[in-house]
């Protein structure tokens, strides 16, 4: 019930949006700026004008692993590219709307940042638990 009542508020949110608002939408893990063009059933069809977050590469159904049969080189959307995106996470977009190419470099070398910082303490975090095993092995091996 609470699920139905948060997906009703969204769309009435959602309503009051009209073709040619600014919005910013997510699409598949990417999130964009954008004209909206059309709002459908359970969508809106938004022309990308920039790029805030860009997508996560890999096998989204198997998230972050290496050891698949496709690794997906995912693309950001194109500029004046038109989406079907899901209605639920398209909100109004009140702010200056960035150009297309900065907001694809900065969205890019921010999740290249991310993924080097995440590599980081994965490696930082592999040390500590080796450590640990070899404590433990010394605690409590017989």
């Amino acid at each position: 019930m609470e699920r139905e009542q948060g997906h009703k508020s969204s769309q009435a949110a959602n309503e009051t949006l009209q073709p040619g608002d600014p919005v910013v939408a997510e699409y598949k893990t990417g999130v964009y700026i954008g004209e909206l063009v059309e709002l459908i059933p359970g969508k809106a069809k938004v022309r990308v004008l920039a790029v805030v977050k860009h997508p996560e590469q890999g096998n989204l159904h198997v998230g972050h692993r290496t050891d698949v049969s496709m690794f997906h080189q995912r693309r950001a959307l194109a500029f004046r590219e038109v989406a079907n995106m899901p209605l639920a996470s398209v909100r109004r977009y009140t702010s200056e709307i960035p150009d297309y190419y900065p907001s694809l470099q900065g969205a890019i070398r921010r999740e290249i940042e991310e993924l080097e910082e995440r590599a980081k303490w994965a490696r930082q975090s592999v040390e500590s638990l080796r450590e640990l095993q070899g404590e433990y092995d010394r605690q409590y091996a017989r």
